[in-house]
């Protein structure tokens, strides 16, 4: 597996304000959307497939997602699609963020959709339990039929409930975008 070198936020920034370097965001758009650092370019890691970032001498690419674990755990399909030097940011936004260094944030964007799923499974579990003990026990499928479908999820990669709540108003933008 490649290891990429990891850079300490403030060596990124120190990078990015030389204009010796990019900072790319593997995270989905609806991630980024929410929360990003300014200057960072977009390639969510689904879409790198056929995604080729072009580094050169004089510009190093330095990769970043939430935590670090997303860029740690893709290194060797991200060093492919460079054509320079790559690093990793130590610590991803949240590190930059601990850092104490400015993010963009857009409090109107909505929650990430994974976290959207993450909130309705947990309500729904919930509620299947409680209704169950409350109602009557065949509530418990309910949360059986929730479990299976995380389940699926996890297996596949497809996520009905996800596909369902980007279909909600909240996750539509406005102006056609």
């Amino acid at each position: 597996m490649t290891m990429l070198t990891q850079l300490s936020p403030e060596e990124t920034r120190r990078r990015m304000s030389e204009g010796k370097a990019q900072l790319v965001d593997i995270r989905e758009a609806d991630e980024y959307a929410r929360r990003h650092i300014d200057g960072a370019i977009s390639r969510p890691l689904s879409s790198w497939e056929t995604a080729r970032i072009a580094g050169d001498s004089d510009h190093d690419i330095i990769f970043t997602c939430k935590t670090g674990m997303r860029t740690a755990g893709a290194c060797d399909r991200l060093a492919a699609r460079v054509t320079g030097a790559a690093y990793v940011l130590e610590g991803g936004v949240d590190g930059w963020n601990k850092a104490g260094l400015p993010l963009v944030i857009d409090a109107k964007a909505p929650l990430e959709i994974m976290r959207q799923v993450q909130l309705a499974a947990g309500t729904l579990v919930l509620t299947g339990v409680l209704l169950g003990f409350l109602i009557a026990p065949a509530w418990f499928g309910l949360s059986a039929f929730v479990g299976a479908g995380l389940i699926v999820a996890g297996g596949t990669g497809f996520c009905g409930m996800a596909r369902v709540l980007m279909l909600a108003p909240w996750n539509r933008r406005s102006g056609g975008a």
